[in-house]
């Protein structure tokens, strides 16, 4: 797991704290502020879901070379 993967739904899990807590005040611009911190927590998770696929792929791709230079 990396830092965007973390950041990301923690930012998540507060915008839909944000937008309950507006709902019980009955406050749509605490909603609206909390719908759109959802938002951006999960497509910086999904950044970081795509940056430890690429990671991944690239370490085992080393990996696989390693294992042909030495003959295996």
């Amino acid at each position: 797991m990396n830092s965007d993967q973390i950041k990301g739904k923690a930012k998540e899990v507060g915008g839909k704290i944000q937008e309950e807590a507006g709902e019980l005040v009955g406050s749509s611009k605490q909603q609206a502020k909390g719908l759109k911190n959802q938002a951006e927590g999960k497509i910086q998770k999904k950044v970081g879901d795509a940056r430890e696929a690429v990671e991944d792929t690239l370490d085992n791709d080393v990996t696989i070379n390693r294992g042909n230079r030495q003959g295996l």
